[in-house]
Order: C-alpha cells, then sequence, then structure tokens
C-alpha cells in the first residue's frame, strides 16, 4: 500500500466528519452504553463515547465505513478522550489500553475492507489523541493562579499509554487533535517520541489546534504562527486547526501556517457555528463553498470535519478536492 506521505503529494487527502455527531442518531441509552459487561457498573456510563467501541462496535465500525464510503482517505479511532486523566471522569481508567486497542482495531478492519474493495484509493487509520479535560498551563482556580490540576508528567504517562495502545492496534498514523493547550500537547508529542525511539519505528503525526474565539488565539493564548513554532521540533507529516469555530473563519489562521511551514496544512472545522440550542445547521453545500477559499488560496493538504459533521459533509468536501491540486510542501521560513 501507498505511503501516505507519498499520496500527500499527489493529491488533496480528505479526513472524515464527526463521530459524536453520528452517535447522538444512535440514541443509545445508558443501558446500550454499558452493554452486558457494564450493566453493574456502579457509575453513570452515558456519554462515555470511547467505550461504545467496546459495548456497541459494531455502530463505530458502521460510522467508519460510512465515513469511507463517502470519501474519506482517513478515519479516526474512536478515541477522542481515551486517556486515563479523561477516563477517570468514569472510573475507568484501568480500561485505558484496551479502549484504545479494540477501537484501533476496529478502524482498522473497516479500512482493509474498503481498501480492498478499491486497491487504487487506500484507506489510512489516525488515532486519535485529545487534548483531555485538564490543562498544564493555567489554573482551574481563579483565587490561586499558580495551581495545577494536571502536571506535565502525569499527561505524558497518560499519553503514552493512548500512543502506545493505538499503535499496537495498528493506527497508520497519530493525531493529536483540538488543541487548546500547548504544553498538554508537547507532553504528547514527547510521549509519542519516546514510544517511536524505544521500539525503533517511524509514525506519522499530525497536529491540530483549536482556535477558541474571534482573537485567533488558543485558550493557552498562542496565535497560529507561535503554535507552530512551539512545535516544530518534532518530526511531523501535518499541522493544522480543527473545531470551534466555522471552515469561513480558519482562513487567515491556515493562510499564516501555509505561509510559514514546509509541513503539509490541515483543516477539519465545524459545519459552521453552533445555534442557540448548541446544534450545527451548515448544509454539506454550505460548508463546501466555504472550504473552497482553502483550495482556490492553495493552503491544504488535508481537510474533513469536525462537530456537526456527517458524511454528507465529507462526500461533499472530497468531490470538491478532486478539482485542486495539492498544495506544494516547501522548506520552513525559518530553516
Amino acid at each position: 500500500m501507498k505511503r501516505i506521505e507519498e499520496l500527500l503529494s499527489k493529491r488533496i487527502l480528505v479526513l472524515d466528519g464527526a463521530m459524536g455527531t453520528m452517535l447522538q442518531q444512535y440514541n443509545f441509552t445508558e443501558e446500550d452504553f454499558r452493554g452486558e459487561r457494564f450493566q453493574d457498573w456502579p457509575h453513570s456510563l452515558q456519554g462515555n463515547n470511547d467505550l461504545l467501541s467496546l459495548t456497541q462496535p459494531q455502530a463505530i465500525a458502521e460510522i467508519h465505513e460510512k465515513y469511507f464510503e463517502a470519501g474519506a482517505d482517513i478515519v479516526e479511532t474512536n478515541t477522542f478522550s481515551g486517556t486515563s486523566i479523561a477516563m477517570a471522569d468514569y472510573h475507568m481508567e484501568d480500561l485505558v489500553y484496551e479502549l484504545n486497542f479494540e477501537s484501533a482495531r476496529i478502524a482498522k478492519e473497516v479500512a482493509k475492507k474498503c481498501t480492498a474493495r478499491d486497491p487504487q484509493k487506500p484507506r489510512f487509520v489516525a488515532g486519535s489523541i485529545g487534548p483531555t479535560n485538564k490543562t498544564a498551563s493555567m489554573s482551574p482556580d481563579v483565587n490561586d493562579p499558580g495551581f495545577r490540576a494536571v502536571s506535565f508528567e502525569d499527561l505524558r504517562l497518560a499519553y503514552r499509554e493512548q500512543a502506545a495502545a493505538l499503535i499496537d492496534g495498528g493506527v497508520d498514523l497519530l493525531l493529536v487533535e483540538t488543541v487548546f493547550d500547548t504544553l498538554n500537547a508537547k507532553a504528547a508529542l514527547f510521549a509519542i517520541e519516546e514510544i517511536k525511539e524505544e521500539r525503533g519505528i517511524e509514525v506519522p503525526i499530525m497536529i491540530s489546534g483549536t482556535i477558541t474565539d474571534a482573537s485567533g488565539r488558543t485558550l493557552s493564548g498562542q496565535t497560529a504562527e507561535s503554535f507552530l513554532i512551539s512545535v516544530s521540533h518534532i518530526p511531523l507529516l501535518s499541522i493544522g486547526f480543527n473545531c470551534a469555530v466555522g471552515a469561513s473563519q480558519l482562513v487567515p489562521h491556515l493562510e499564516v501556517l501555509s505561509a510559514k511551514s514546509g509541513l503539509a496544512i490541515s483543516a477539519h472545522p465545524n459545519a459552521g457555528l453552533p445555534n442557540a440550542f448548541g446544534e450545527y445547521d451548515q448544509s454539506p453545500e454550505e460548508m463546501a463553498a466555504q472550504i473552497r477559499e482553502y483550495l482556490e488560496k492553495n493552503l491544504i493538504n488535508i481537510v474533513g470535519g469536525c462537530c456537526g459533521t456527517t458524511p454528507s459533509h465529507i462526500r461533499a468536501i472530497a468531490t470538491l478536492v478532486q478539482e485542486f491540486e495539492p498544495r506544494q510542501l516547501l522548506t520552513p521560513v525559518w530553516k
């Protein structure tokens, strides 16, 4: 199978859309989340989407397949909250390795099946590594600005466990995504580099930050350029942005990354901004029309969707990108 690095030089690759948005359509109850195995678990489990890889694996496989059928080249594992830090909310820290391994295995199985059907379009699996629900750069207590709810070492160990399980489960690359605090992301990157060195392996790494508001900065206060420079010591496949805002709002930040970096640039924005009920109304056609600006300005190499996006959105994007050549990969300007 062709390496993803080789394909990036030939065409724009398409990432999948939102796992959570698709899971909402199943209307799973508390009993569904528990399945037989966790029916006596002493804590509520509804909302723990990562757990569904163990209790509703068929649904996870169906969602992956729908995204591949819509034209995605890469699907993300169902592991956005798959760290011991995030799983502590459900008292499921001991299940982290299994959750990540099984999520990777399910996605890889579907990818192999879809690739076998159409060998000219190889399918890839990205191990989704989310930001956790804690931040290493800022205090959660306004009355104690020096306090930290989590340390770099805590994060390193948590990410190391997750990344190792994803690699063991068969992912093709790792995606450190929705980075709101670059110090958290650096812990993830450090942990991945440790694993690579110890095992003597290479694993392509994507990193994707999130711009939280109109200021154009991440939650920890970084601009697009400072975010790029902060992680430029790591050998990355791509850097980009996802979540938080709609496609049009990401344009100026993608312009900065594209101008300053020789890496592949990725974007997987939300389906517009949420309405008063927290729902995403942007249609596939409207989203694709906004993403056209990325392509006309030659800003990206990888594009997909985040919150509110469905296979219909990904199909519209996959159709659109066929009209355009990929952005050329150049040497970073400061090197």
